[in-house]
């Protein structure tokens, strides 16, 4: 004998939360697998970021961590380790459940392949709300003139409070939401299609997915790298004249000579640090995703 109608459709919710819940646990296992790369490539991030801030050579920021010495090298790394571990979590769980909505909701609207791209965007823009302060903490420990007054995470976090949202946890929060919306909509209506396309070069499943996912990572990074030079930059002081967005922008342009390669400072870099973290979450995450499905 089947089932009632109202039994079946409280077994497919059942399945449905489930799927939804399984996207939100293998977003988080892949982001914090992931974060033995971040360890490893923590001194090219902040040499990204030292040349970010003050224009330097890539030899000049590596020779200014050299003389700070191995204990502040890593001086900064607690926020994004647990920022790529929740980060997962949400970024790939919240697309999953607003890409579930949307199609179910959308139907003959809107253009099926859009909507990863459409679902990525709204958790791009969730992603900048929870994750700006985190940010905010990061570039404030990695900018090395703030270590006088600044010594510890607690004096940070002390200042920090101490200030208004807008300029003190949400400082550059406009560009971080415009970064990471776009960048999640981009990453999310990219990675199927170069996927499959590089799955028909006769590759295995997760190198495919390895290598869209650092293709689409390093695609974006460099797309976006010039707004991330500006978050860093208008986010690595606490205190003094606040500025807006665009006097920010106009301040960087002007400091980099009026200079796109100069803008690009640390741009290779970016691409080797993309290569490693997001390549490895995405084979992981989609080999995850299909144990479970």
């Amino acid at each position: 004998m089947t089932g009632s109608p109202d039994h079946k459709q409280d077994e497919e919710g059942h399945r449905d939360s489930m799927a939804r819940f399984h996207s939100y646990l293998h977003g988080g296992t892949s982001s914090l697998l992931s974060t033995l790369p971040t360890l490893i490539v923590f001194p090219v991030y902040k040499t990204v970021f030292r040349q970010q801030i003050h224009n330097t050579p890539v030899l000049q920021a590596v020779g200014q961590l050299y003389k700070e010495g191995p204990v502040k090298l890593y001086r900064g790394v607690a926020p994004p380790l647990v920022m790529r571990t929740l980060n997962g979590t949400l970024l790939f769980g919240l697309q999953d459940t607003l890409l579930h909505q949307l199609s179910l909701s959308s139907q003959n609207v809107t253009s099926t392949s859009a909507l990863p791209a459409l679902a990525g965007f709204g958790a791009g823009l969730v992603e900048a709300v929870v994750f700006t302060p985190f940010e905010r903490v990061q570039n404030v420990l990695q900018n090395g003139q703030n270590d006088r007054h600044l010594p510890t995470l607690k004096s940070v976090l002390v200042r920090l409070n101490a200030q208004r949202l807008a300029s003190g946890y949400y400082r550059a929060f406009l560009p971080i939401t415009a970064r990471n919306a776009v960048g999640s909509a981009l990453y999310f209506g990219l990675k199927g299609p170069m996927c499959a396309v590089v799955a028909g070069q006769g590759l295995s499943p997760m190198v495919s997915s390895f290598i869209s996912g650092t293709l689409t990572s390093m695609a974006i990074s460099l797309a976006l790298y010039p707004v991330s030079v500006l978050v860093a930059n208008m986010q690595a002081q606490v205190g003094g004249d606040v500025k807006g967005f665009t006097a920010c922008w106009r301040m960087l342009w002007r400091s980099r000579q009026g200079s796109v390669s100069l803008l690009y400072r640390g741009g290779s870099l970016v691409i080797l640090r993309s290569c490693i973290t997001w390549g490895i979450t995405t084979a992981i995450y989609d080999r995850q995703q299909k144990q479970s499905g």
